[in-house]
């Protein structure tokens, strides 16, 4: 798939690092160009640079409406076109249970994982709708599809990308727009760097579960099957909720 994005735009969110790095790097390299944005205006200018010319950074506070928007207007005004999405950005909680859980972090973690991802998805459709075509592929997480993978936030927030997934593949099935997610488990990346400090009653009631997974992926491995659910290798795969996670959600 060298060249399967010539003349596209992609963009990623959370392009700073980790995952959305890797997604930038992978689609500009299937030769689409690409507008690398996150909350870091150092990271998305780092990982442009280390792209080059195909890449153009763009700050963004996926929790702030009107910044979503900013973001989407002048990505449009400088590239054209978006004609993928990659709703990757996110934070992690502190892994505590429920009753352990602040409304501050539960409020946060909410509006940067699913408002957020709701936001950018929302603001892009229209120029989608208007060329009859798109991709969106969102990161949502083995905490989307089973309960004890994380805390309550986060793990209401994942359980909510994926059926926002499923209802924008629905809507618009007949547009010419396709929206799939992928399911990573463990990932080597920096996410954990977003929490002050886990709550060890909560991860060590979680250890069960997470022991139970002895693979961890690069983010180049997630960074590949972005791709491949935004090429036309893909085009009939919609509404897809796809597992990365080397069988941990086979058990």
């Amino acid at each position: 798939m060298s060249n399967g994005f010539t003349g596209r735009v992609t963009l990623v969110t959370g392009a700073g690092s980790g995952i959305g790095k890797a997604m930038a790097a992978a689609f500009a390299r299937a030769g689409a160009r690409v507008a690398v944005a996150d909350v870091d205006r150092a990271g998305a200018q780092l990982t442009a640079s280390e792209i080059g010319e195909a890449a153009t950074a763009f700050a963004v506070d996926m929790s702030d409406e009107s910044s979503v928007d900013e973001l989407v207007r002048r990505a449009i005004d400088s590239l054209g076109r978006i004609d993928v999405l990659c709703n990757n950005a996110g934070i992690l909680d502190k892994m505590s249970l429920p009753a352990d859980t602040s409304i501050a972090e539960w409020e946060r973690v909410l509006r940067v994982n699913l408002t957020g991802t709701f936001l950018v998805t929302r603001a892009v459709l229209p120029q989608m709708l208007e060329h009859g075509s798109g991709a969106i592929v969102n990161t949502a997480s083995e905490a989307g599809i089973r309960g004890g993978a994380a805390g309550a936030p986060y793990t209401a927030s994942k359980h909510g990308v994926v059926g926002l997934t499923r209802s924008v593949a629905w809507a618009y099935a007949n547009d010419g727009i396709r929206c799939n997610a992928i399911v990573p488990g463990p990932v080597f990346s920096n996410a954990a760097g977003s929490v002050a400090g886990f709550d060890e009653k909560g991860v060590e009631r979680l250890r069960p579960v997470i022991a139970l997974n002895q693979h961890v992926a690069l983010p180049e491995q997630i960074a590949e099957a972005a791709v491949f659910l935004a090429s036309d290798a893909a085009s009939f795969i919609n509404g897809a909720i796809v597992p990365v996670d080397a069988g941990w959600s086979a058990g």
